[in-house]
């Protein structure tokens, strides 16, 4: 090879290796506080797939539970949290200021009560233990909520804190009279009719309603990032519907769940596009939201009432 010609490749790779860090730079990092929850799937598959990537952001999804979720994002350790509304109004109210920005998903019967198979009404629950997560959980607030329709305050059972997975499996097992709990583990009792059956879903007590929320000062210092979160997590959408199979062995591996497993436990909810999205900004979330507050309130997760509801939401990146 010419002098000349090794000095043009040479010129090149230093290009080449100059230009990969710079472009590496230009990824905005975003953390995300998130769990095993079927709901929040696609999440993880847009960071797998690439997709939050091609619109400019290096996104990290940590599972950690709910209760430790909301001291690293008070820490500064996630500039983002996966969770529900009625988590996101206690956080805000319990002066934790985070912003809704897009809705991720719906359940409709993904999240219920298991019994034994001698218990036949959400009555017969009055002066039972029953495993849930710990208050301002979505199975404690489902628990709280669905406690509330039925007119029995939680001071009328008792709860022994368990998680979500954890209150499944010794359902399973034989422990305790009732769980509080979710897909995927929802899922491990209706495998195994012979533990018990599901009393009460969000199919009858439709309160699990999920949003994608992000610490309000870290979106106006990055005002491209919300935006590019509402598209990856829409491109994930679109790959599930043009190759489910890859998109669930995905999501599903993330749970120790087989493709098959997956989907069935996707079954129970509903993802939720950017248009739906903005479409609950419009109609839904204030009158829930107004709900939500009065059973905080009412189960002691916050002290006081907020005033201001429309401040824990920013509808501005799906619109």
């Amino acid at each position: 090879m010419s002098i000349v010609k090794k000095s043009l490749l040479a010129a090149s790779l230093g290009l080449l290796f100059a230009q990969a860090p710079a472009q590496a730079e230009s990824l905005t990092k975003v953390v995300i506080g998130a769990s095993g929850w079927t709901g929040f799937a696609p999440l993880t598959l847009a960071a797998e797939k690439g997709f939050f990537k091609n619109h400019g952001l290096d996104v990290e999804i940590k599972f950690i539970p709910v209760k430790d979720r909301l001291l690293a994002y008070a820490a500064g350790s996630l500039q983002c949290a996966a969770t529900t509304i009625d988590t996101f109004v206690a956080w805000n109210t319990n002066k934790v200021p985070i912003s809704m920005i897009f809705l991720l998903d719906m359940s409709h019967g993904a999240d219920g009560i298991a019994v034994r198979n001698d218990i036949n009404s959400i009555a017969d629950l009055k002066g039972q233990t029953i495993a849930v997560e710990t208050p301002g959980a979505s199975p404690y607030f489902l628990l709280s909520y669905i406690m509330h329709k039925n007119g029995i305050k939680m001071s009328e059972i008792k709860t022994n804190t368990l998680s979500p997975q954890a209150a499944a499996q010794a359902f399973v097992a034989g422990q305790g009279v009732a769980a509080s709990t979710y897909e995927p583990y929802l899922s491990t009792i209706r495998d195994n009719p012979q533990a018990g059956k599901i009393l009460a879903t969000t199919v009858d007590y439709p309160a699990i309603i999920d949003f994608l929320g992000c610490e309000p000062e870290f979106l106006k210092a990055n005002p491209k990032v919300g935006t590019a979160l509402v598209n990856g997590y829409q491109d994930a959408l679109n790959f599930i519907k043009s190759d489910e199979t890859e998109a669930f062995t995905i999501m599903g591996a993330k749970v120790k769940q087989s493709a098959e497993q997956f989907k069935k436990s996707a079954s129970f909810l509903t993802w939720k596009t950017k248009e739906e999205s903005k479409a609950y900004f419009a109609n839904d979330i204030l009158p829930f939201m107004q709900e939500t507050v009065e059973i905080l309130f009412d189960t002691k997760v916050i002290r006081t009432k907020p005033d201001n509801l429309e401040a824990m939401f920013d509808a501005s990146y799906v619109n």
